[in-house]
């Protein structure tokens, strides 16, 4: 039986993809609240876009100016490449347009300058140098090396030879600086997770028999990524105990390849899951059916990120994307993306990798009794039962309080656990 895969690239509301810039008034987002179906849906903006990067605009800082200052490096590094070559040529000819005018001076004082008609037996502090012009071009061809053989330095002025030295040292300083900020950019591991895709929706379905929701990750290159780590930050306004609403509350979402999460081999794309239980900062989501038409439940942000380092640089590269309740699709799933060719090689088709798939069976999130919850905190470190069979529970209680009236005789507690075997 072929299964009908969908890809979502309308903007549509029954197809559940919208675009980023999150205009249409239809979507749960914070914001203003506009009337629409059943309750009030509100506006949310991203607190990160799709590609990762922050849309959190920082102002009224004391002092910014001087904290940027102080960290020059940084600075540099993150500055845009049209302002990085602005300032890299402005440096350039500053420093050759401001020491020529030094030597322009020097030369001024020396009496070198045509206006002071020198006499013919009258050495200059630097050769052939006799105008504004000509000091620019002494300054130019002094910091670049280049030498073209008749404006050179004499021994008339000892203060020439230290504006040289000194021009010499600023202007080496200032080029081992700049080409060290053009490198470092070039090599940032910023570019290299470029090449990290995740999927561009999320999906919520049946897995080893409970409700996960599953993300996609693929790596586009050849070199591998090693140490990958997958976690996730639930972003949303909650309510304290004390009363006192919390905007941008970040909860943890644990992800996991099948059943472990340490450092899966990302030769291939992968599926990571988060599983939907009691534990989970998405079961109020979740009990609802998902969706994203409840303006309380389906208030959220989710944010994926990925932790690696990169093979050939040994560098730490991040890579992050976000879902909103409107990309969180229940009720699909990723079709497989890798398949064997006929030369017997593994193809990962990246035609199918934002693709998704109806599943056969709506998955569906129930909640744990107050017994079975009662249950899990009477385990010491707060774990859930592996499994949850109400008549274990039972049978696993009822010898508890047996073994809890001999231990008061004893005065020896006695501890039963029953195998899932």
């Amino acid at each position: 039986m072929e299964m009908e895969y969908v890809l979502l690239e309308s903007s549509s509301p029954q197809k559940a993809c919208h675009s980023q810039t999150q205009t249409d008034v239809l979507k749960p987002l914070l914001g203003g609240g506009v009337s629409g179906g059943g309750g009030t849906l509100r506006k949310r903006r991203r607190v990160l876009s799709k590609d990762g990067r922050s849309n959190v605009r920082i102002e009224h800082i004391s002092g910014q100016s001087a904290l940027y200052m102080r960290d020059l490096w940084t600075t540099f590094l993150d500055m845009q490449w049209r302002y990085k070559f602005f300032l890299f040529t402005a440096t350039f000819a500053g420093t050759w347009f401001l020491f020529g005018v030094l030597w322009y001076l020097l030369a001024l004082v020396h009496g070198d300058l045509l206006e002071f008609d020198p006499p013919s037996n009258h050495t200059p502090c630097v050769m052939q140098m006799q105008t504004l012009t000509g000091a620019f071009l002494f300054s130019l061809e002094t910091q670049t090396t280049i030498g073209y053989g008749f404006r050179c330095i004499t021994e008339e002025c000892p203060a020439a030879i230290i504006l040289l030295i000194v021009q010499l040292v600023i202007t080496m300083l200032l080029e081992i600086f700049i080409t060290g900020t053009f490198l470092a950019k070039v090599a940032r591991p910023k570019k290299r997770g470029e090449t990290v895709k995740f999927s561009q929706h999320a999906v919520v379905s049946t897995h080893e028999g409970r409700p996960c929701l599953m993300v996609r990750v693929a790596n586009m290159r050849k070199s591998l990524l090693i140490g990958c780590q997958v976690s996730g930050k639930l972003l949303q306004t909650s309510l304290t105990k004390e009363g006192e609403t919390v905007r941008l509350d970040q909860r943890n979402v644990p992800f996991q390849v099948d059943m472990s999460s340490d450092s899966p081999f990302l030769i291939l794309p992968l599926t990571f899951y988060h599983l939907i239980d009691d534990n989970s900062p998405l079961r109020a989501w979740a009990a609802k059916g998902g969706g994203w038409t409840d303006p309380e439940s389906a208030d959220f942000e989710l944010l994926v990120i990925m932790s690696a380092t990169v093979e050939p640089t040994s560098a730490t590269c991040q890579v992050r994307t976000s879902y909103l309740p409107d990309e969180i699709l229940w009720g699909y799933e990723f079709p497989p993306v890798v398949s064997l060719s006929p030369s017997g090689k593994y193809v990962a088709d990246f035609a199918f990798f934002d693709k998704v798939a109806k599943t056969k069976t709506t998955p569906v999130f129930k909640a744990s009794s107050p017994q079975q919850q009662a249950y899990q905190s009477s385990n010491g470190d707060g774990t859930a039962p592996e499994v949850s069979d109400p008549e274990k529970i039972r049978l696993e209680q009822s010898y508890r309080e047996r073994g809890e009236e001999r231990g008061r005789a004893r005065d020896t507690p006695l501890s039963v656990r029953i195998s899932n075997v």
